[in-house]
């Protein structure tokens, strides 16, 4: 047996109970895995209210991304071994002191990424990497728009483009993220509370706009984001946190600018096998070299994954958070 927080029904953070779960070993193809680690992401809070149906039904076991060690293999398991340092994004039940999963999902932590990091940053910083190298590759000439630029996903993104030469515009919602964004690498900031993000985007880019929005937020930069991108440029709607978009006409790309827009999603860009180790072994790469730092800056212990939401929610967390089992 282990624990594990589980939802028996979609709402708010109090559905999430601790309770004991069957772990059992793994059948062929698997691997039963010992966290060390677990990652919170705002996906899980979509899980949790319903808001993404969970793909197992209820009862579930959330979180998407953890690290920790292997404990036992499948038949059929090779490039994992018992012992093995490991971590994953992908496939709910993370919440959990150990878990039966596919192997095709793990990947090997290197020397110089600590566990924490590892699960801290397996599903951000993967996200970060297919955004900024594969969904619009960015380089020096590039000028790009971050929301959300203290968050999980921006603090990286952040960082990234700063080793890339990118000019990187980022929002938050306060002055002390401001100076969290600037310390991670934007050029510039807006704080969105006190600013017109557009007109500050206009004015930052000499009213050129910008070549991609990359937009977490959803419902309360739409359709603002559109404005700040030049003619032809592509805006890349990869989360809601402030709620679903509306019904989008597809005209309004074309009113805008022929403008391109995308809804990508990470487990699309490392569905095979050979993308998921490109993209991690990038990530990892950027990590131990020190141009890229994951600031775990929460800790919960797992049990305490209803206050863990709370605050995610209620914006009183930046950079990274990891739950302890």
């Amino acid at each position: 047996m282990a624990k594990a927080i589980r939802v028996h029904r979609t709402g708010g953070p109090e559905v999430l109970t601790w309770e004991d779960v069957e772990v059992g070993d793994p059948g062929p193809s698997e691997a039963r895995i010992r966290h060390s680690a677990v990652g919170l992401n705002f996906i899980d809070t979509y899980f949790r209210s319903g808001l993404y149906p969970a793909p197992t039904g209820l009862p579930f076991i959330p979180g998407n991304e953890g690290a920790g060690v292997v404990e036992a293999v499948g038949e059929g398991v090779s490039h994992v071994a018992v012992g093995d340092r490991v971590a994953y994004a992908g496939g709910l039940g993370a919440y959990a002191e150990a878990r039966v999963m596919p192997a095709g999902v793990l990947v090997k932590v290197p020397d110089g990424v600590s566990d924490d990091e590892a699960a801290a940053m397996m599903l951000k910083g993967m996200t970060a990497r297919y955004l900024l190298r594969s969904t619009f590759r960015i380089g020096p000439e590039t000028t790009l728009l971050f929301h959300a630029a203290a968050g999980g996903v921006g603090s990286i993104a952040g960082q990234w483009a700063r080793k890339i030469g990118a000019t990187s515009i980022g929002t938050v919602s306060s002055d002390e993220k401001a100076d969290l964004a600037r310390a991670n690498g934007y050029t510039h900031v807006i704080n969105y509370k006190t600013e017109n993000f557009v007109d500050r985007v206009k004015e930052i880019t000499g009213g050129k706009g910008c070549d991609v929005v990359y937009d977490s937020v959803g419902k309360d930069t739409f359709p603002d984001s559109l404005d700040c991108l030049r003619p032809l440029g592509m805006w890349v709607s990869f989360g809601q946190s402030s709620g679903a978009l509306p019904d989008v006409n597809l005209g309004i790309l074309a009113q805008k600018g022929s403008l391109f827009a995308t809804r990508p999603t990470l487990f699309s860009y490392v569905a095979e096998r050979a993308d998921l180790e490109e993209t991690a072994n990038d990530l990892f790469s950027v990590v131990a070299s020190g141009d890229v730092k994951i600031a775990v800056n929460q800790t919960y212990a797992l049990q305490d994954a209803q206050k863990a939401h709370e605050d995610l929610e209620g914006r009183r967390t930046t950079g990274q958070t990891v739950l302890k089992p």
